[in-house]
């Protein structure tokens, strides 16, 4: 298991890995309606790279498949944190977390925070988050239930 930056061409291998965090990891936790207005099967892909690209997560590599991917925002938010559905429960989310944290460290935040799933939630506490506030976004007219979390860092 590697980990390194996201370079262009990634865009179509961490869509997958998104679609099947969601669909096979998240739908434990949300109906096949909101998990549809997650992460649908027809979603712009080219929107979807011009945010990858903007994202510029890191990402997370077995056997040089694109298992998991998470960014890091100069602010401290994590927009994307997403573990393929094959590959739940085999570290890649730990290996992420640690990165995301060593980023955090060589920029000088104070802080991470993110607005977390259901599902993501207990990782994001074992890891060190808590709930700020409970949200119901809507995604594509659909409610779905969330978490903003945050973690105070040692400096």
């Amino acid at each position: 298991m590697m980990i390194r930056q996201f370079i262009t061409g990634d865009e179509i291998a961490l869509f997958r890995v998104f679609f099947s965090a969601v669909h096979k990891i998240a739908s434990r936790d949300y109906t096949a309606e909101q998990v549809n207005a997650w992460a649908p099967a027809d979603i712009d892909q080219q929107l979807w790279a011009a945010h990858m690209r903007n994202l510029r997560p890191f990402v997370v590599e077995i056997d040089k498949e694109i298992v998991g991917y998470a960014d890091l925002q100069p602010y401290g938010y994590i927009d994307h944190f997403f573990v393929s559905g094959a590959y739940a429960r085999q570290g890649v989310g730990t290996l992420l977390m640690k990165r995301i944290h060593e980023e955090a460290r060589r920029l000088g935040l104070k802080q991470l925070t993110s607005n977390v799933s259901k599902t993501a939630e207990p990782f994001f506490i074992r890891q060190g988050f808590e709930v700020v506030e409970r949200k119901s976004p809507v995604l594509r007219g659909v409610v779905l239930q969330n978490a903003f979390m945050r973690k105070i860092l040692d400096v």
